[in-house]
């Protein structure tokens, strides 16, 4: 991975945790202030939603932030041999490709307007078929 990747990253793992403690606000989720018993279905929904959005996002930070650290920990010669760096190296350059292209498809999910199908796909990558 180059510099420039290894910095992006680092100021994407950041980013993702700001948005994250921005999503994370329960006094911004719908609902706020109403006894559980009191909303309706679909506040109770949204609310949901809210909760499992900010998760996402956390758990998104946490892989760039763990692919961050893997990468520096490669570079400084605490991950073995040459011949195992390469190939962790191999690995992470694939990792990276990878979510490269998944984002791009939710990216064109989000811009055609298939929000519920692109929160679907971001559900079943994070959560698996349980999502």
């Amino acid at each position: 991975m180059t510099p420039d990747q290894l910095q992006k990253l680092r100021d994407r793992a950041e980013l993702l945790v700001d948005i994250f403690l921005e999503e994370s606000d329960p006094t911004t989720w719908p609902g706020n202030g109403v006894p559980v018993a009191e909303m309706s279905k679909q506040v109770r929904g949204d609310r949901y939603w809210c909760k499992k959005n900010a998760v996402a996002t956390l758990a998104a930070a946490h892989r760039v932030s763990a692919l961050v650290e893997l990468e520096m920990r490669l570079a400084s010669g605490q991950g073995g041999d040459t011949d195992a760096q390469a190939k962790e190296q191999a690995r992470l350059d694939a990792m990276a490709a990878e979510a490269e292209k998944e984002a791009e498809r939710i990216m064109k999910d989000l811009e055609r307007g298939s929000r519920a199908s692109a929160r679907s796909k971001v559900a079943k990558k994070l959560h698996g078929d349980k999502a």
